[in-house]
């Protein structure tokens, strides 16, 4: 009689099946089985909180049917699911449905998919952990309560359709409050003087005309220039708005031009820079998201493929801990091809920080040191591939030794009455360590050879004008990051997270891949943080994942839980059923008139975005757009006229954005969609313009004009220029850069 091994995937139990025996039939449940249905709250809120689970997917009936007929036929049953919560939950689910013998049951994890370490665990097996089950089942009556009472409340008092969520809710209010920053925030002028010194016998020190206001070019640097910035005046440092108007620079400016410049100071430093530690879940989405400009959802999903094909560890978890094995393999790894420099003499051991990092027993690694990501890319997918790479260097490069730096301050002061010191400083890499496989972005200023009381020439001298910018806007591995600061969430609840809020209609992406709040975002927020603190209170939503881990630890009954957390939500609730207004939630009172039956007019918040609307409706169903500001904005009447009736058409608002509406309206319902030109043209057919574009869930992106005789498509705007590396489209980048758009290549220069 065979043994029945049933996983979560069908990837998974392909790759298991390798290892194991004619003994075993391995075998996927495609995931959960059975849930909280539907159509239904599925929870008895009278009955101690008891959840009814079903199977209301033929689908999965017909897996279920087809796991009890094997389970029938097997001595043993092997319940393999992923080792954290939600696993531990499916195999509980599995059992329940099943319905095996005791002595049957067997529950077996491993960290990763490799024949040692399934052989392990069969050798190993264990009983169900109800704690992890209960853990599991409490998040989720916890969040159907949330969602099931309060969403309706939401559909009743704002717009219907709408949704609140335990944790999503806290997310978006972060991201919203964020936005206020930025509506808020009011630009400060500031000044700095740059100067490129040179010493004298280097190649153009002679050259007068240098020294007038240009663009500095720090790349481009003849033999024995360096660049400086003007650091004190007079022994006192400068700070950030020491020169705040054009007329003080102008002022500086003129008195350095003539200066003679000598060299006050030179001091070296070495230091050293330590590797990172690898991958939990929270670092993989930050750095996949920064480096590989995946979203957190699309790095999950890659990591979950290369997880299941037996090529990295568990990818859920907060653990830093590296395994004894894989320590030894990664040291004869790096002696074997960097030299035995570049390995430690015993490992480096990292300290989690985070409170609750108990989901697995390791970080993410690759399975086998030595499969370096050049000896997978016939195997992996061009995503799969960079991801891989970002892993297996991570955690490589964390067994390395620190990188040796030279540091280099050099202080350039006038020899006039009045002071004025600029400062230059450089970086030189006196050991790369563990830079070999993991650099970082950093920019090395690499100085001549300088030496104290040594005469300089000023070669060029510039005044700059700046403003100072607004905080940036979350993306998605900066919101990760503050959902683990605040400890809301767990690692396996970010990538949905941040997936749910899009796809709920609260959160955009913009260029950049930023996260922007819709107008519906800010009404819901206010409303929940106002009416509902408990939902989107930071404090109260880390005290609850808290409340979790203690129920997996099996400190706390999870019934218990959720009946401190229902009872007085459920009371507020109904108070707020009864008292709050529709109209005083939703509605802004304005001085404007309708102006087709001059009643007054109201700021209303619809799913797509705040309108004026006349308060006669329903007799009057007029509405106007209106601006930031709350300003209503007047259709503009455009030449291009309607395809229908000939009539002029005007630019009107809707789910997407802008488009052309006929002045007809309703008595003719033409429309026409508004190309919003990039002025670059198609680099695959050379006949289309790419023009931006948004996609059903609202995501910006943008596409040749010739669609659908050609598909060319871009998710950050393009610029007219080619990648000088490989020729493809250079696109945008993060922090004011220009970057090759062909995800093989890694070309990246600055903007300006």
């Amino acid at each position: 009689m065979s043994n029945l091994v049933i996983v979560e995937s069908p990837t998974k139990a392909k790759t298991i099946t390798k290892y194991l025996g004619k003994d075993y039939i391995v075998k996927s449940s495609f995931g959960h089985l059975r849930d909280l249905p539907k159509k239904d709250i599925g929870v008895d809120v009278d009955d101690n909180y008891s959840p009814t689970y079903v199977v209301d997917d033929e689908k999965k009936q017909k897996t279920v049917d087809e796991l009890k007929k094997a389970a029938k036929k097997s001595k043993y049953i092997y319940f393999a699911t992923d080792e954290d919560r939600e696993g531990e939950a499916i195999a509980w689910h599995l059992v329940e449905l099943l319905k095996p013998k005791k002595e049957q049951v067997k529950r077996i994890t491993f960290h990763e998919i490799t024949k040692d370490a399934i052989q392990e665990s069969l050798q190993e097996p264990r009983d169900i952990d109800m704690k992890h089950v209960n853990a599991q089942q409490a998040r989720r009556i916890l969040d159907r309560l949330v969602g099931y009472e309060l969403s309706p409340f939401l559909w009743k008092k704002v717009a219907r359709g709408l949704s609140a969520g335990r944790v999503q809710s806290v997310a978006v209010r972060l991201i919203v409050e964020r936005e206020r920053e930025i509506q808020a925030f009011k630009p400060q002028e500031y000044w700095t003087l740059d100067a490129i010194f040179n010493k004298q016998n280097a190649r153009g020190a002679d050259a007068p005309s240098d020294r007038d206001a240009g663009t500095l070019d720090p790349k481009n640097l003849p033999e024995g220039h360096f660049i400086a910035k003007l650091n004190a005046i007079n022994g006192k440092t400068l700070d950030k708005f020491a020169i705040g108007n054009e007329k003080d620079a102008k002022k500086i400016f003129e008195a350095l031009k003539e200066s003679k410049y000598t060299i006050t100071r030179i001091e070296k430093r070495e230091t050293k820079k330590k590797p990172s530690p690898p991958f939990t879940t929270s670092t993989l989405q930050q750095d996949g998201n920064r480096k590989l400009g995946f979203s957190s959802k699309q790095i999950m999903r890659i990591a979950q493929q290369l997880y299941e094909q037996g090529y990295i560890t568990y990818m859920r978890t907060d653990s830093l801990t590296l395994s004894g094995k894989f320590l030894g393999d990664a040291k004869s790894y790096l002696e074997k091809n960097f030299g035995k420099q570049y390995s430690l003499d015993k490992p480096r051991a990292f300290k989690a920080k985070s409170k609750s990092a108990q989901e697995a027993h390791e970080a993410i690694r690759p399975t086998e040191a030595a499969q370096d990501p050049d000896s997978l890319k016939s195997t992996l997918d061009p995503h799969q591939t960079r991801l891989y790479s970002l892993i297996w260097r991570r955690a490589m490069a964390s067994q390395m030794p620190e990188a040796i730096m030279d540091n280099t301050s050099v202080d350039v002061s006038t020899k006039s009455d009045k002071e004025y010191m600029f400062r230059a400083t450089g970086q030189t890499v006196k050991f790369d360590g563990f830079l070999k496989i993991y650099p970082n972005l950093q920019r090395e200023d690499i100085l001549p050879e300088l030496s104290e009381k040594e005469e300089v020439n000023l070669a060029k001298l510039d005044q700059n004008q700046h403003f100072t910018e607004p905080p940036a806007r979350y993306s998605d591995a900066s919101l990760v990051k503050a959902l683990e600061e605040y400890d809301i969430g767990r690692p396996s609840t970010y990538a949905p997270t941040i997936s749910t809020v899009i796809d709920r209609g609260y959160v955009e992406r913009i260029e950049n891949r930023r996260l922007k709040p819709t107008d519906m975002a800010f009404l819901v927020t206010d409303i929940l943080v106002k009416h509902f603190e408990t939902v989107a209170d930071y404090k109260f939503t880390a005290k609850m994942e808290d409340e979790l881990d203690e129920i997996a630890e099996g400190k706390l009954e999870w019934k218990k839980s959720i009946n401190d957390f229902y009872q007085p939500f459920k009371k507020n609730l109904m108070e707020k059923t009864e008292t709050l207004d529709k109209k005083e939630l939703t509605e802004e009172k304005t001085d404007e008139v309708c102006d087709k039956c001059n009643q007054p007019m109201i700021i209303k918040t619809g799913r797509f975005g705040r309108f004026l609307a006349c308060t006669g409706y329903p007799d009057c169903k007029n509405t106007k757009p209106i601006n930031g500001n709350g300003e209503p904005e007047e259709p503009e009447t455009t030449d291009e006229k309607c395809d229908e009736c000939g009539a002029p058409m005007q630019f009107k608002h809707g789910r997407y954005g802008k488009f052309l509406g006929c002045t007809k309206y309703p008595d003719c319902k033409g429309i026409k969609n508004i190309e919003k030109g990039t002025g670059v043209t198609c680099p695959e057919c050379g006949k289309g313009e790419i023009i931006e574009k948004k996609s059903k869930k609202g995501r910006t992106f943008f596409a040749c004009n010739q669609y659908p005789d050609c598909k060319t498509a871009f998710f950050a705007k393009p610029v007219d220029e080619k990648c000088p590396d490989c020729g493809s489209q250079l696109v945008f980048g993060p922090k004011g850069t220009h970057k090759c758009s062909s995800k093989e290549c890694k070309f990246s220069k600055s903007a300006e």
